[in-house]
């Protein structure tokens, strides 16, 4: 599937918005459970080009040492890194840290083994964009 956008500067507007909107929410994660990532959606939208498809925004955070289940998501994922480093692995590659900055793609059906805190003491934040059939579950974890 192509998506196809109006404008390049649109793009990087509305992703700017979505970072800068996540940011002043604070870059700690504050209250929650240790050992536990806590994902919460931000922006959600259906797409007009693509009927049935809905892009789906979220931010994960990660105190520190937290992990979350290995999953499956179900559609596509860009993941960027806001804060923090972010151990992944994706299918059969190699487990990868990422840092603040740097970011990844899941396909359609990939297996998310390891997705962490890559630190014991500092907080980690990702955003995740996913585009996926309108209403389907997002993320299934592993039995």
């Amino acid at each position: 599937m192509i998506l196809h956008f109006a404008s390049r500067g649109s793009i990087r507007n509305l992703w700017l918005g979505m970072i800068a909107l996540n940011l002043t929410a604070g870059a700690a994660a504050i209250g929650y459970a240790a050992g536990s990532s806590q994902p919460h959606v931000v922006f959600s939208h259906a797409l007009a080009d693509a009927p049935g498809k809905t892009l789906t925004a979220v931010v994960v955070d990660y105190p520190p040492g937290a992990k979350s289940k290995p999953h499956h998501h179900a559609g596509v994922v860009f993941a960027y890194v806001l804060a923090g480093a972010v151990r992944s692995q994706v299918n059969d590659e190699p487990p990868h840290v990422y840092q603040a900055g740097e970011s990844f793609f899941e396909d359609l059906n990939a297996h998310h083994a390891i997705s962490e805190n890559a630190s014991e003491t500092e907080p980690a934040r990702l955003l995740a964009v996913l585009v996926a059939d309108t209403g389907a579950t997002l993320t299934t974890y592993d039995e």
